[in-house]
This record gives C-alpha cells, sequence and structure tokens, in this order.
C-alpha cells in the first residue's frame, strides 16, 4: 500500500475490508504554517461529493412522500423561474439532463474562482445566494434531452429540501441522513468559521512558488452543489449505512447506484466505475480532491482525500487494481 502512494501526498487514505480497516493513513498537513499534521480523524473539505448527500436527502423525501421522481420544480419553487422551464422533473435533476442553466459549466469553464470576480465569494452562504448567477440565463437544451454534468441541478435540489422541510438543506441532511448514520464529523462549515480538526485546503501559486488557502476560490459555505466536510471515517459509515438500508431503503440505494442515463455511468450522486457495478463519488476544487468506492462484492470501501488538490484518482485505481489482483489469486 505504502508503494502506491505518493511520497509527496498530503490527505488521509483509508481501505475498509468486510467492516474493519485494512489500511488508514494520513500524510502531510493540515495547516502548513503552523506544521499541523492531518490526522486519519481530520475534517477535510470534498467539493462536488456532497451531491451523494444530497440525492441521498431526496431519496428519503421521496420514500416519506414528501416528493416523488416526477415532482416538477414549478410545483414546489416559490421564486420567478424566468426562462427556467417550469416542468423540470426530481428525476431529471437528479441523474443530469434537466438542461437547466449551469452556474459552473465544467464544460466550458476552469477556474471556480473566476466566478466570484464581480460576486464575492464571502456571500455565499446559503444555497438562495446563488440565485442570480443562474436565474437569468436561457436553458442549455430542452429538459430530458440528454445527460450533462450540472451544478445548478443540485443547487435546486437543496432549495427543493428547503421548501417541503421548512429547513436549510444542511440542517435536514444533519437530522435525517448525517445523525442516524453516525456521521457525526459530517457538515456545512463556513469557512471563515471552521470548527476544530478542519484542515485547510490549499492552492499553489506557480509564479511565487508558495501555497495559499483557497478562502477567496469557492462559496464560503456549501449549497446543494458539494462543499460538505467531512472524514474518511464518517464516508465509510455513509457506505455501510446505506447499504445496509439505514436512511433510505435498499431500493432506493440500488436506484442511486445504477444507471440513470443510457449510456451513461451515472446513478443519482453516484457515478460507476467501467465495470458498471462499482459505484464511487468524487470531487473536486481549488485546493480540494476527494474519490470514495464501494465494492459490495468484495467488501471493499477506499477512500482518498486530499487538501492539496493531488491526483486521488490515480492513488485510487492503483489501490482499486492491486485489491482486485489479490482478489482474484
Amino acid at each position: 500500500m505504502e508503494q502506491l502512494i505518493p511520497k509527496d501526498f498530503n490527505g488521509v487514505v483509508s481501505v475498509l475490508h468486510n467492516g474493519r480497516i485494512f489500511f488508514r493513513k494520513a500524510y502531510g498537513f493540515a495547516d502548513l504554517a503552523n506544521q499541523i499534521p492531518n490526522e486519519p480523524n481530520t475534517k477535510f473539505a470534498t467539493a462536488s461529493a456532497g451531491k451523494a448527500f444530497v440525492a441521498a436527502g431526496i431519496m428519503k423525501r421521496i420514500e416519506d412522500t414528501k416528493l416523488s421522481m416526477e415532482t416538477k420544480i414549478g410545483e414546489v419553487l416559490d421564486f420567478d423561474l424566468r426562462k427556467i422551464d417550469p416542468g423540470i422533473t426530481v428525476r431529471q435533476l437528479l441523474n443530469h439532463t434537466s438542461g437547466i442553466p449551469d452556474y459552473f459549466d465544467e464544460s466550458i469553464m476552469d477556474e471556480y474562482a473566476d466566478l466570484f470576480r464581480d460576486h464575492p465569494n464571502y456571500r455565499i452562504r446559503k444555497s438562495m445566494d446563488l440565485l442570480s448567477f443562474f436565474i437569468d440565463k436561457p436553458m442549455m437544451y430542452p429538459r430530458g434531452d440528454r445527460f450533462q454534468y450540472n451544478n445548478t441541478g443540485y443547487v435546486v435540489l437543496g432549495l427543493m429540501i428547503e421548501s417541503v422541510t421548512g429547513q436549510t438543506f444542511d440542517i435536514y441532511l444533519d437530522t435525517a441522513l448525517f445523525k442516524p448514520l453516525g456521521m457525526n464529523d459530517t457538515g456545512y462549515y463556513e469557512l471563515d468559521r471552521l470548527p476544530a480538526k478542519c484542515a485547510n485546503s490549499y492552492i499553489f501559486d506557480e509564479q511565487t512558488r508558495q501555497f495559499y488557502t483557497k478562502i477567496y476560490s469557492v462559496d464560503v459555505k456549501g449549497t446543494g452543489a458539494g462543499g460538505a466536510f467531512t472524514t474518511v471515517s464518517d464516508v465509510e459509515s455513509f457506505w455501510t449505512g446505506l447499504s445496509h438500508n439505514k436512511a433510505v431503503s435498499g431500493e432506493a440505494f440500488s436506484l442511486m447506484t445504477s444507471p440513470q442515463t443510457a449510456g451513461k455511468e451515472y446513478g443519482y450522486g453516484f457515478w460507476l466505475m467501467k465495470d458498471g457495478k462499482t459505484p464511487y463519488f468524487q470531487g473536486s476544487d481549488p485546493g480540494v480532491s476527494f474519490v470514495s468506492s464501494y465494492s459490495a462484492d468484495k467488501g471493499i470501501i477506499i477512500t482518498i482525500i486530499s487538501n492539496l488538490g493531488q491526483d486521488v484518482w490515480k492513488i485510487h485505481r492503483d489501490i482499486y487494481r492491486s485489491i482486485v489482483i489479490i482478489s482474484e489469486t
């Protein structure tokens, strides 16, 4: 395992096998300036990984009959949608086929920080604060027309949770998902008010050859599109709880981790590896890299988090391939 992890890796690597820790180790620093090391229970930002949490929250609302897959956004949201099609459904938001205008279209935009040239990021402290970033844009394509990864879609799912529960989406997720699954170190924190044991996320400046924190490069608090902080053990509790019918049913978890768009390896909030049966979720922001997979047939959960924006995906591939080779021999 040590040979598969780069010498300069900064973060945590964890492998769980049949509920027991096979490998777990922290590397580098949570605070570079003060040389405070990362630890296995350090909380890390996870960027778009939070979409899996929102998807699970939506599935619970559906099972509680407060929403359905065919609920339309125009039936739930109480603000003027302008050019946005009110007939977009929950299903289309979940599987990225809604066509809703994306405030951060990753197919044409590279730097998330560019969003905040005219809109200070410190003002983004709730989901509605992102409304001005997309509400005046036209639809990208007719709803249901095709798959295109979309951040706005999950912001809107968060807003729908708020509308039907009367709670902010993060408070709802905490009470309906995190606490029941034992995810006591997971939450949506404001970057200028982080609790203890949180790692700073760092970006490397090529000109000065120095690292700087990401506090001016992302929303100051996460939204439905992402931004949760969590630990590797909480991620493992998430996988274990969902796969054992906690918080949502086995049927719901199966839907979330099965292809839900023709020809695409995406369910609801989760991606699927090329074998078609191993779900994973991931996130990438300035100074943030996260990936975690769950292989039911092998009883393996692999979780890798970095607070320097490193290539966690290569590490994951190398570890996964090694485990497959070992299991086959």
